[in-house]
């Protein structure tokens, strides 16, 4: 096969339509950007799920004046139920499930409350007093609250016992309808690109009709005939994974470790995450291109 030969064939075609290579450059462009911002987030919620859930903390919360739960009958947890509460804590049976807990008393949760929501309308209401004492325990295995909470849950003076992994969860679950949501439209999206290319090859056949019959008669082969109109989706396909992955790159680099990681104290994706995503979109591109302009040239040559 003449190489060269084909390479101008391909950049003829590619020349003669420019308008729909540069729509099909665009599209793929977008759509893999949505695959890229996709599979980003999936590795951001990957790294927020194993650094904050071994940081996810076990709330014992004791009661209040206030409190209405079962265990609070009695009104405001006594002295002698917060030992009861850390006689257990300190207990063979829930010690190897522990690896440390301290308590706060109501000044230190009053304090760490205003901290928290400083400049709100709460910090000026809420006194100490209608804020619970509370054990915070620390679990050598996280996924293992549910020994806590059944040891404890039923103590006179605990008004309730809280994983804070279930607070996590909301929040990854959030995330997670989010990148697939960018995954659907990210599909949808690589849907028109492949329509799109096998338009962009047929229109490109059918402006070289009668040099393909001329080829087909002096005995040019099937695959020397759709190899440049490969090519040519093959071409546009890559310029639009690699713009894609670029955009990747740009956003890692400028939006999430430029603003994000100034503005929030959480661990984020970075260069060398975005860096192993780019491959996968240019294969994803380059593959999507070839299959669609080979589909697209093989039943126009049989028409």
């Amino acid at each position: 096969m003449r190489f060269g030969l084909v390479l101008a064939e391909a950049a003829n075609g590619l020349r003669r339509n420019a308008t729909m290579v540069i729509s099909v450059v665009l599209v793929t462009f977008v759509s893999l950007t949505f695959v890229g911002t996709a599979a980003l987030l999936q590795l951001q919620i990957a790294q927020m799920r194993g650094y904050w859930y071994d940081r996810a903390q076990v709330a014992v919360y004791l009661c209040t004046a206030v409190s209405t739960a079962e265990g609070c009958v009695e009104g405001e947890a006594t002295p002698e139920q917060k030992e009861a509460v850390e006689a257990q804590l300190n207990s063979d049976t829930l010690d190897p499930f522990i690896d440390e807990y301290y308590f706060e008393d109501r000044e230190q949760a009053y304090e760490n409350f205003q901290d928290q929501f400083a400049g709100t309308p709460a910090a000026d209401y809420v006194t100490p007093d209608v804020l619970n004492e509370t054990f915070w325990v620390n679990l050598v295995d996280p996924s293992q609250s549910d020994v806590i909470a059944e040891s404890l849950a039923g103590l006179a003076g605990v008004e309730q016992v809280v994983d804070q992994r279930r607070y996590l969860d909301q929040i990854f679950n959030v995330l997670n309808t989010a990148s697939y949501t960018a995954v659907a439209v990210a599909a949808i999206m690589l849907v028109a690109a492949a329509l799109l290319i096998a338009t962009t090859i047929r229109l490109s056949a059918f402006s070289r009709r009668k040099e393909l019959g001329i080829m087909r008669l002096v005995g040019a082969s099937n695959r020397f005939i759709q190899t440049p109109f490969v090519l040519e989706g093959v071409f546009a396909g890559l310029i639009g994974s690699l713009l894609a992955g670029a955009a990747v790159v740009a956003i890692v680099v400028f939006f999430v470790q430029g603003y994000l990681t100034d503005t929030l104290s959480f661990t984020f994706v970075d260069l060398g995450d975005a860096l192993l995503v780019v491959p996968l979109l240019v294969g994803v591109g380059v593959l999507l291109a070839a299959v669609s302009a080979a589909i697209a040239i093989r039943r126009y040559l049989r028409v």
